[in-house]
Parts: structure tokens; C-alpha cells; sequence
């Protein structure tokens, strides 16, 4: 039988960049169908004449790039032309409490929020009015709604006014309306080169052109974002100043501001996604207390709360607000006012903040169980988060890793999925702690991943 060979002449590079490449290409022009087995490593690397490491790092690097996908006990497979995947798009999210233990999803706890909802159903089914939760409510933002929301946002040090308020359903709706209200087609939007994954999918289908900016600590270096606007004429700028995803870090004042006074000079729209915001103890002011005229400020419920209540929360200045309002339209017409109701409800009767309160707590506890039994030269975490980045030894690439991590039964996450150039991705992991319900899981699958880290032995050789 004949297997696929890459076509190698006339390349230029790293010999499994060649292979990757060529991967891709096949992939594209049609050489490769959507859904077909690449040869097997062993048989690829005896008819090349290279190594098993050479075409290991090549299906790794043709996997970070999109072309293909790993299979654990199958394969890899071509993945074909279509949208960018973006991380977690084919997983389930529901928490199944046996099997592979998942640390790949970036979920709040589940909690007992289910006994407060038990509650505030209670007391609705007691209030009269109830048709309204069901009707068009459109933008009819109550006044009491409104202020509900004011009151959680300034939490976090926001400036927060009833006017600059518009609802979503949850964060992810709420960066989709803010992309669609400040750029169009073409538009160039500046991103970390390590990015919320996500990005890259919507950027996609809203047709826009990501410039990745160079990173300083974990998070956006404001001269790298004044270099890049003065290489291209860039429209917005999307970060995550406080708990990064993928590194965790948080951006300090003196970096805020910077980052303030760069888009000012370049007149940036500052699209900031706080949906971390509300874990930590002790947080700088966001960046929209900063800039508040140009900035598009996202808190959502979901992370701070509990998971399945999809409320988000805009906050911009009053001519940001038609275009935002009209995106909500289009998308989904309005947030849902049943689930508004509730997130409005906990807020004003302190649930809202016993609940947040237990994220804290349980993200704190089992951080500390992280640190105890991961290496702590590799591991990058902030006592309040739901994640940790794992920095891998040189012994493992980090899709190998996921591979093996996945065969022995724990679900993670591999740097290159967050880059927004192939070329960027680190050799790290993005480990998330709270998806899991069972924290003897969690130790469960961190004792896993620390066994693979110290092996450096024959797996780690042959796979390498």
C-alpha cells in the first residue's frame, strides 16, 4: 500500500517546519482529503529518511497550526478547509464526574447555586407581573435592572452609570456584540500574542485581520502596541488585563495606564475582558476607569456566579451604546429577561456576592493543591484563578504531552491554541482547576500530570 510522502523539494527551514508545511498544503489544494490518516510516525520518518522526533514535532506543529487533528489510540487526521477551531469547540461542557479527568475547560465550579435558584424560582412564581418575562423586552433596560447592575460592576473600581449599561447573554455574546459595533470587514484588531482562543474563530467569521502585540510579564506591552500602530492603522485593541487567560498574569497600574495613553494616541477602542475580574482580593482598577470614553468593558455572571446563568454586562460611553444595542439585535435580539431577573435578584439580596465569594474560595483552595504538586520552576498562577500555565521541560512538545497526558485519562489544554501565530506558541500547558465538581479529581489529575512532567525517561525519549 501506498502511503502520502510530502513533497520536500525546494523548502527551506527546520525539516519538521518543511513537513508541517507541506501538510498544510496538501491539506488546502486537496492532495490530502478532509478527515484522512496521516502515515503513521514510524513509517513517515522511514521514508523520509528523518528521525522519529523530526516528524513527531512536524504533526505536532501541523496540529497547533489547525491542519490536521490528534486522535489519542487513533491517529491524526486532516482537518480540511473550513472556519479556525478554536479551542474546546467539539467538547462537551457538561461536567461528568467519572472518566477523563478535564482540565481543558475554563468553567467556574458549579457550587450550590441550585439551592439559590430553588429560592428566587420560589419567590417569582409568587410575583405578579410574570408576562413580562417572556415578552420582547428588547432594550427596555428597567431602571432597577440597571442599577443592579451598576452596583456589581463597580465591585471591580469601574465608574459604572445606568446609561452605559447594555446586557448580554454572557461574555462570549458580549466580545461578538462589542466586535461587531466597533470594527467592520478588514478592520485590524490588536491582540496579545497569547489570546482568549475564541478570538481567532470570531475574527474569522467577522472577517477581521488580528496583529498580534508582543507581551512583557504575560500581558500586553504598551511600546510593542505603539510599534505595531505605527506599522499598520489598526481600529481596537482586545486584552485581558486582570487574570489572563491563557498565562494568569495580571497587568499592573503603571502598565494600564501606559496602555491608556497608547490607544489614546493612536485612537484605539480598548475592548477589555474583565470576566476574571471579580476573583481576586485585591485588583488595579480596569482599564476602562482609565479611558472611559474609549473603552467597551465585559463583566459577565457566568464566571463570577455560577456557569449556566448567561447574563454579561457592557459598560461604554453614551456613543458607543446605539451600536452596541443594534449588534444585541442582530445576534439575539436581547438578553433573556427571565435569567437578567435572577442575575438582578442574587445582586440586590447579597447572593450574588455569597456566590462569588465561593468561587473564590474553592479557585483558592485548589490552586493551593497545585502548588503543592506541581514544579514550581514551571508553573505560573495567581492564588484567586481558575487556571495555571505550565511551562513544559525541553523533553516534551507540548501536543505530545496533551497526547500522553489524554491516554492516561487527564484533558488539558496546549499553548499553541492561544497563539495567534503559529510561530508564537509556547512549549506550555493551560491547566483549568475548576471545571471538575470532585477536588480529589483535580488532585487526581495534577498528581497525573506531575508524574509526566518528571518522566523524562524512555516515553519522553521515543516521542521526542
Amino acid at each position: 500500500m501506498t502511503i502520502w510522502q510530502p513533497p520536500l523539494e525546494g523548502r527551506s527551514g527546520p525539516k519538521f517546519r518543511q513537513i508541517s508545511d507541506a501538510i498544510g498544503e496538501a491539506a488546502r489544494d486537496g492532495g490530502l482529503r478532509p478527515g484522512e490518516r496521516l502515515p503513521p510516525q514510524r513509517d513517515l520518518a522511514y521514508l523520509l529518511g528523518v528521525s522519529l522526533n523530526t516528524v513527531s514535532r512536524a504533526y505536532a506543529d501541523a496540529i497547533d497550526r489547525g491542519f490536521v487533528k490528534g486522535e489519542v489510540g487513533r491517529g491524526t487526521y486532516v482537518r480540511g478547509s473550513g472556519p479556525i477551531p478554536f479551542a474546546g469547540q467539539a467538547a462537551g461542557l457538561k461536567r461528568e464526574g467519572a472518566g477523563p479527568i478535564d482540565f481543558s475547560l475554563n468553567l467556574p465550579a458549579p457550587g450550590h447555586a441550585d439551592r439559590e435558584l430553588a429560592r428566587t424560582l420560589k419567590d417569582l412564581s409568587e410575583t405578579d407581573g410574570l408576562a413580562a418575562f417572556l415578552d420582547y423586552d428588547m432594550f427596555a433596560t428597567s431602571d432597577r435592572h440597571a442599577a443592579a447592575a451598576v452596583s456589581w460592576l463597580r465591585r471591580t473600581g469601574l465608574d459604572a452609570r445606568a446609561e452605559g449599561i447594555v446586557f448580554t447573554s454572557g461574555a462570549q455574546h458580549g466580545l461578538l456584540v462589542a466586535l461587531m459595533a466597533t470594527l467592520r470587514p478588514g478592520d485590524v484588531l490588536f491582540t496579545d500574542e497569547l489570546t482568549y482562543a475564541p478570538i481567532k474563530a470570531l475574527a474569522h467569521r467577522l472577517d477581521l485581520k488580528l496583529r498580534p502585540v508582543a507581551s512583557e510579564g504575560g500581558t500586553m506591552s504598551p511600546d510593542a502596541l505603539d510599534a505595531a500602530c505605527r506599522g499598520v492603522a489598526g481600529k481596537a485593541v482586545y486584552c485581558m488585563p486582570t487574570l489572563h487567560t491563557p498565562t494568569t498574569a495580571t497587568m499592573n497600574n503603571d502598565r494600564r495606564a501606559a496602555l491608556a495613553e497608547v490607544a489614546e494616541r493612536h485612537d484605539l477602542t480598548l475592548i477589555e475582558d474583565d470576566v476574571f475580574g471579580f476573583l481576586p482580593v485585591d485588583r488595579p482598577p480596569p482599564l476602562a476607569k482609565l479611558a472611559p470614553e474609549r473603552t467597551i468593558y465585559i463583566g459577565s455572571a457566568s464566571k463570577s456566579l455560577a456557569p449556566g446563568l448567561r447574563v454579561g454586562f457592557l459598560h461604554a460611553a453614551a456613543g458607543r451604546i446605539a451600536d452596541l444595542r443594534s449588534a444585541v439585535n442582530l445576534t439575539s435580539w436581547m438578553s433573556p429577561p427571565l435569567m437578567t431577573e435572577i442575575a438582578c435578584r442574587w445582586i440586590e439580596d447579597g447572593t450574588a456576592d455569597r456566590l462569588n465569594d465561593f468561587q473564590r474560595s474553592e479557585a483558592m483552595q485548589r490552586q493551593a493543591m497545585a502548588r503543592d504538586l506541581l514544579p514550581e520552576g514551571c508553573l505560573q498562577a495567581d492564588p484567586c484563578g481558575f487556571h495555571v500555565w505550565l511551562t513544559l521541560p525541553e523533553e516534551w512538545h507540548a501536543d505530545v504531552f496533551r497526547m500522553e497526558a489524554e491516554r492516561r485519562g487527564v484533558k488539558v489544554m496546549v499553548g499553541g491554541a492561544f497563539a495567534i501565530r503559529p510561530g508564537d506558541a509556547p512549549n506550555a500547558l493551560r491547566l483549568c482547576l475548576s471545571h471538575e465538581r470532585d477536588r480529589q479529581r483535580v488532585r487526581q489529575g495534577l498528581e497525573i500530570v506531575a508524574e509526566l512532567m518528571e518522566d523524562r525517561s524512555e516515553t519522553g525519549a521515543l516521542i521526542l
